[in-house]
Parts: structure tokens; C-alpha cells; sequence
């Protein structure tokens, strides 16, 4: 995209339709089990996802300017996750990605259980908290690309992971659906405003032959942090009650949240100063640039470690 604003309104508008989609799917789904049974939707689905196949295997990426090098798949998927563990602001994004597995995985596991165990409610009212949920994130996804222009990204996310430990503990609180609802608009407020710029992070951490095995490398380390979350929220769910389980994740997130800003420093420019007086005098880099020089950052075969 052509500059640093269009991507970021992409980034925002992508996850405002994804929220939009959440929110709309279930409500297409109630309507169409009116007139057609349970075995009819499903089947239904198979179709759309088959389509959907069709659809994306069909588009034509645009190559880049320059040949990539070619690599297999053990390559790429060390690729980028060294460049993850090599870049500090990337390591803290690690941290992130547990904090909103542990928010997420109490709305995700527990709604049904607070709303219809707790409240003695209804799917409808089920249902109702979901979207309330899909709301907040949709709000934030509107919000971001203004809150971006102002503020760095790392300001932002931090703020977002600290409103998702305060929609913990203001669930601990929620005694009715009314209660609950705006609880679960914070929550999801503070899930899109972490989760959003996710994107915008790996691509200024990195070039763009390396953004697949990175990209990848995201979504195998965010799922590590579900993959546990998903079944203690359901364990202490059921063996502790809904109070207990809030507090773990609560606590669990705000351990991970101190770990997050201090693993990514304050201080992150992109373009940073550093020397190259390991490389032969000789070599293109040195020659074109000088033995001292600044840039923007990454982690490649020439940038292996970061400066300082």
C-alpha cells in the first residue's frame, strides 16, 4: 500500500469486517435453522467453505519486484522465528499474544456458562453477549488508525492489554446479562486494540521475502498462548467457578502484560545506527553505506543480532 495511513486503515477495516462477520454469521445461522434442520446448515457450510477454496486458489498474488530466494519449509519456519526471538519488540509480542489468549478464552469458553449456568438465561441472551463482545472490538477497529497516527504502536497495544485485565476484573463484578454486556464491549474494545496492529508490527520487523515464514511464525506463537488458555479457562470454569477462573486469568495476563514491556523497550525506533565492521571492507553493504551507517532494522543474514 502507498504509505504508513493506507495500511493501517486496511489493517482496521480488516478486522472490522472480521468482526462484522462474527457477529452477522450466528444471526444468518438462527434465521436459516427456521426453515431448514441442523444437517441442512452444515452442508450448507461445506459449500461456502469448497467455494471459498475456489475463490482464493482462482486470484493471482502480484510477484515482487525482485526474485526471492528460494527456501523449504524447515528454512522458512526457522526464518521466522528467529527473526521473532531476535527482535525485542517482536519478543514482546509474544507476551501480548498470552495476555489476550487469557482474556479471550474466558469470553470464548465461559459466556455460555455465566449467561445460561449463571444467569439462568436463554441462547438469545447468549447470543446477546457475543455481539456485545464483537461491538467493542468493532468500535476499536474504527478507532485505531486515528489513535495510531498520535500515539506509537507499543503505547497502544499496552493500553489495550491493560483494558482487557480491567474487563477481567470488572467481570468479577457482573451479576446480570445488563451487568455483563458492557463488560464484554471493554473486553472486546481491548482485543482489537492488541490485536489490530499485529500486522503493521511484522512488517516494519521485517523484509518482504521474509513476511510469510513471519506471518506464520505469528499465528504458531498467538495459538500456543490459546492452546493453553482454552482448556484452563474451561478446567477452573467448571471445577472452580466463574470468580476463581477470573482472577487466574487475570493474574496469569497481568504477569505476561509486565513481562510484554519489558521485553519491548520503550525506546524502539526503526531506523537505529549501528557498524558493520565485522564485514569485509570490500563487501557491497560496507562499501555503498560505510563501515557506520542507519537504516531501518530488521533481522537478516547481515543484521543477525540487534544493535546494543
Amino acid at each position: 500500500l502507498p504509505n504508513e495511513d493506507d495500511y493501517t486503515r486496511a489493517l482496521s477495516l480488516s478486522r472490522l469486517a472480521y468482526d462484522l462477520e462474527n457477529l452477522i454469521s450466528p444471526a444468518l445461522a438462527g434465521m436459516l435453522l427456521l426453515v431448514t434442520s441442523w444437517q441442512g446448515l452444515f452442508s450448507g457450510t461445506v459449500v461456502g467453505f469448497i467455494a471459498s477454496a475456489l475463490l482464493v486458489v482462482s486470484v493471482a498474488l502480484p510477484s515482487g519486484s525482485a526474485p526471492e530466494k528460494r527456501r523449504g519449509i524447515y528454512e522458512r519456519s526457522r526464518r521466522g522465528f528467529r527473526i521473532f526471538m531476535a527482535t525485542p519488540r517482536l519478543r514482546g509480542l509474544i507476551a501480548l499474544n498470552v495476555v489476550v489468549s487469557m482474556a479471550g478464552s474466558m469470553v470464548i469458553v465461559n459466556t455460555v456458562v455465566i449467561v445460561q449456568g449463571g444467569f439462568g438465561l436463554t441462547d438469545q441472551h447468549t447470543a446477546m453477549a457475543f455481539a456485545a463482545f464483537g461491538a467493542g472490538s468493532m468500535l476499536a477497529a474504527l478507532a485505531l488508525p486515528a489513535l495510531l497516527k498520535r500515539w506509537k504502536d507499543r503505547s497502544v497495544m499496552l493500553a489495550g492489554a491493560w483494558v482487557l485485565l480491567g474487563g477481567l476484573g470488572a467481570a468479577w463484578f457482573a451479576d446480570s446479562l445488563y451487568m455483563l454486556m458492557p463488560v464484554w464491549a471493554l473486553l472486546g474494545v481491548g482485543f482489537s486494540t492488541v490485536q489490530t496492529p499485529i500486522g503493521r508490527l511484522l512488517t516494519q520487523s521485517s523484509h518482504g521475502e521474509d513476511r510469510p515464514a513471519l506471518f506464520a511464525a505469528q499465528f504458531s506463537l498467538s495459538h500456543a498462548g490459546w492452546l493453553i488458555a482454552y482448556p484452563l479457562a474451561g478446567w477452573l470454569g467448571s471445577s472452580a467457578g466463574i470468580q476463581p477462573t477470573l482472577m487466574a486469568l487475570a493474574v496469569l495476563g497481568l504477569v505476561f502484560l509486565i513481562a510484554a514491556s519489558r521485553l519491548w523497550p520503550a525506546d524502539d525506533p526503526l531506523v537505529i545506527a549501528h557498524s558493520h565492521h565485522d564485514l569485509p571492507r570490500d563487501h557491497p553493504h560496507r562499501t555503498e553505506s560505510g563501515a557506520e551507517h542507519s537504516h531501518r532494522y530488521v533481522i537478516d543474514e547481515l543484521h543477525p543480532r540487534w544493535p546494543g
